[in-house]
């Protein structure tokens, strides 16, 4: 343990406050206060089940969205904080705010609908845009984590126009940005806008406005961290993963895994689950303690536990034995049809797995694709295709959006554009508004000619990555999980979309 401690305290490549977050991930790894049944460490100690580096001893909610349009509203007593008069107090009130947000991160991974945030409060068109300009500057340069998300739309407003053109006029990776799009809703000339901003900036990603709509009961949602879809006001206690890719080594076939192992794995994820939101609600004191709840901008009963899962397209593979590429998932229609019946019997197990703290999801855990780790090797995010073994766009999109309903809690496809995308971004418009119609959740698209790209969920400059395998030091904390990402899983190896 010392010699750990020792380790972070002399490393030259972290910043200050990179060495104060591993140093505190330290302290809490000493920890022991979760009841691990041998089971359950067995698939801990296999990679089948892993925790995404949360800790021992659970004392914040993985994820938190608290409900700015009430902060706006009301202000804060703790903080001191009266409702804003103009665009000036509107952006330093949020800026405030954001560093009172903990997550897993300790940053804020959800910063709200900032463009209806912010609408009210231009009058000056001109001062407005200087104000918002700084606002998204300084989030970059204080909240030094990608997993930090802010949301858009589905309206088009003066404030969103602004917000995407300082976008790209800054460069900068924070904060990660969804447009949430409806085409009934959303003008063409707006979404236009956010592709070009995409093609230079990796972002905004689209999300399927309508279909969120539906899974939370006609509510708004919040789209944070990656591309995790939340309820306003809440959050998420955990996210857990279950590694299809390593589970389905216990299996001896295809009845095998989908009767016996898959039902087995889940119950122990669960129960691991269970621990953590359990130690998290019942003795840790944050929902007792924080002003984010005893100012009603969060409420415990709308908090939920996620229940991860990476490499379907590995497991599908394997269990069915495919070496060819047409009997491949994503190509061969008997491996699609596989991976989407393990799905449903994986959402049947841990739908009828009902828990105690989850009142906003009927009282279960809901599934999530991972984007991955950067550790991660010959694995790959959720349902996605593997790098290298991509379709034709066309074939892709359905072939993915079979997955996308059962995820309300996330997941997405990411397509890389040639250059040659920016001349016609209503072509890519066109796309999106098929794979929505298809049933896609999350489309993300950037263009291989910029800096910024999205690496799984979350974004980093390819410059900043160059600077990390040089051994220099980088502000963002993430570009570390972005360099592995490069080296293990071939992010920047993504099929090129063009004259498809």
């Amino acid at each position: 343990m010392s010699e750990q401690i020792l380790s972070i305290i002399k490393n030259n490549v972290l910043t200050y406050e990179q060495k104060l977050r591993q140093l505190a991930g330290a302290a809490e790894g000493t920890l022991n206060v979760l009841n691990i049944t041998p089971d359950i460490q067995e698939y801990r100690d296999k990679g089948i089940i892993c925790d995404l580096f949360e800790g021992n001893a659970p004392y914040r909610a993985r994820y938190i969205t608290p409900d700015y349009e009430k902060f706006m509203k009301q202000g804060s007593k703790f903080l001191d904080i009266k409702p804003a008069k103009d665009i000036w107090e509107a952006t330093t009130n949020l800026l405030i705010l954001y560093n009172h947000v903990p997550s897993i991160t300790s940053y804020p991974v959800y910063l709200g609908n900032i463009d209806t945030l912010l609408e009210p409060y231009i009058k000056d068109e001109e001062e407005a845009y200087k104000a918002i300009k700084l606002f998204l500057l300084q989030i970059d340069r204080t909240i030094t984590d990608s997993f930090c998300h802010a949301n858009l739309g589905p309206h088009k407003t003066k404030a969103g126009e602004m917000i995407l053109k300082a976008t790209v006029e800054l460069d900068t990776m924070t904060p990660n940005l969804t447009l949430k799009y409806d085409e009934d809703i959303t003008p063409d000339d707006f979404a236009v806008q956010a592709i070009e901003t995409s093609l230079k900036v990796a972002k905004p990603s689209f999300s399927n406005y309508k279909m969120f709509q539906k899974d939370f009961y006609g509510k708004d949602y919040a789209i944070a961290s990656c591309y995790n879809g939340l309820s306003i006001g809440g959050g998420a206690y955990t996210l857990v993963r279950l590694n299809l890719a390593k589970l389905v080594e216990e299996a001896k076939n295809e009845e095998d895994l989908l009767s016996h192992i898959l039902p087995d794995a889940v119950n122990r994820m669960a129960r691991y689950m269970d621990e953590r939101v359990k130690f998290l609600v019942e003795e840790s004191g944050f929902f007792e303690s924080s002003f984010l709840a005893k100012e009603e901008l969060i409420h415990r009963d709308r908090f939920s536990g996620m229940f991860g899962v990476v490499g379907l397209a590995e497991c599908v593979n394997k269990i069915i034995g495919a070496e060819k590429q047409e009997d491949r998932f994503g190509w061969g229609r008997y491996a699609d049809d596989l991976g989407v019946k393990i799905i449903e019997k994986l959402q049947e197990y841990v739908h009828n797995y009902k828990v105690k703290y989850c009142e906003i999801t009927d009282n279960h855990y809901v599934l999530h694709a991972q984007v991955g780790i950067d550790t991660d090797y010959g694995i790959s995010p959720g349902c996605r295709i593997p790098i290298g073994d991509e379709p034709a766009l066309p074939k892709h999109i359905k072939q993915t959006a079979k997955f996308h309903p059962y995820f309300k809690s996330g997941i997405g496809d990411i397509f890389p554009f040639d250059e040659m995308a920016s001349k016609n971004p209503e072509s890519i418009l066109d796309i999106i508004k098929g794979a929505f119609k298809e049933g896609m959740r999350y489309f993300s698209v950037y263009s291989t000619d910029a800096d910024v790209i999205r690496i799984t969920g979350y974004l980093v400059k390819k410059s900043e990555m160059e600077k990390l395998h040089r051994n220099e030091q980088v502000i963002q904390q993430t570009v570390v999980f972005g360099l592995g990402a490069r080296e293990n899983s071939k992010i920047l190896e993504r099929k090129i979309r063009g004259n498809e």
